[in-house]
């Protein structure tokens, strides 16, 4: 059986040979570069193009400054991190030697009052 929307290879064909027709008379329609309206499409191409590019460039300037700074701040940091270990070491270096300063003083206290309670022993003894 045969349906009415069945077209025949002839038919087909010749479709086809149309739709093929019809797209190179597209293209050959289409603008030339040489055309005024292209050559201004593809000047505002190249602006954005070079505007594009002036703005990466100035968001990378930006990064790297603020790597910079980071980095900057960061050894300011290192560096005031190790200037407060000095101290506390220091502190404690201090703090030591005065306790050794104390248990000295104290020592010598010690002996200071066992010589005097010999002497007294001694002038008692007579």
């Amino acid at each position: 059986m045969r349906h009415p929307n069945d077209n025949s290879f002839a038919e087909r064909r010749k479709t086809a040979d149309n739709a093929k027709r019809q797209l190179l008379t597209k293209f050959a329609s289409a603008p030339k570069p040489t055309d005024p309206a292209m050559q201004q499409r593809s000047a505002a191409r190249a602006a954005i193009t070079v505007a594009r590019a002036a703005r990466r460039a100035e968001r990378e300037a930006q990064k790297a400054a603020e790597n910079e700074r980071l980095l900057q701040e960061a050894a300011m940091l290192a560096a005031a991190a190790e200037a407060h270990q000095k101290a506390e070491a220091h502190a404690r270096e201090v703090e030591r030697n005065n306790r050794l300063l104390q248990v000295a003083a104290d020592e010598a206290e010690r002996k200071a009052e066992r010589d005097r309670r010999y002497a007294a022993r001694k002038a008692r003894q007579g």
